[in-house]
């Protein structure tokens, strides 16, 4: 049987779920990266690509795919084990 639990979700809102349903939102939020992730590589795209202005939604939407692809890989790689 599932087992009832209140928590705070991220809003600072509290809310009631099951357990399991708790623990799957948290596996979730570990298996993304987090916005601070996807800024700092999308900044570090900016620079390698000299510094110009103008393509900062290209660069996170690369750093994003980037991250993703690597989180996937990752979560792959530590089912198999």
């Amino acid at each position: 049987m599932k087992s009832r639990n209140a928590f705070t979700s991220t809003e600072g809102m509290p809310k009631i779920g099951f357990q399991s349903d708790i623990e799957e939102e948290e596996e979730e939020k570990n298996s993304r990266p987090s916005p601070a992730e996807i800024r700092k590589r999308a900044f570090e795209i900016h620079i390698e690509r000299g510094g110009i202005h103008g393509c900062d939604l290209d660069d996170w939407l690369q750093a994003e795919r980037e991250l993703q692809e690597k989180y996937r890989n990752s979560e792959k790689g530590a089912k198999k084990n």
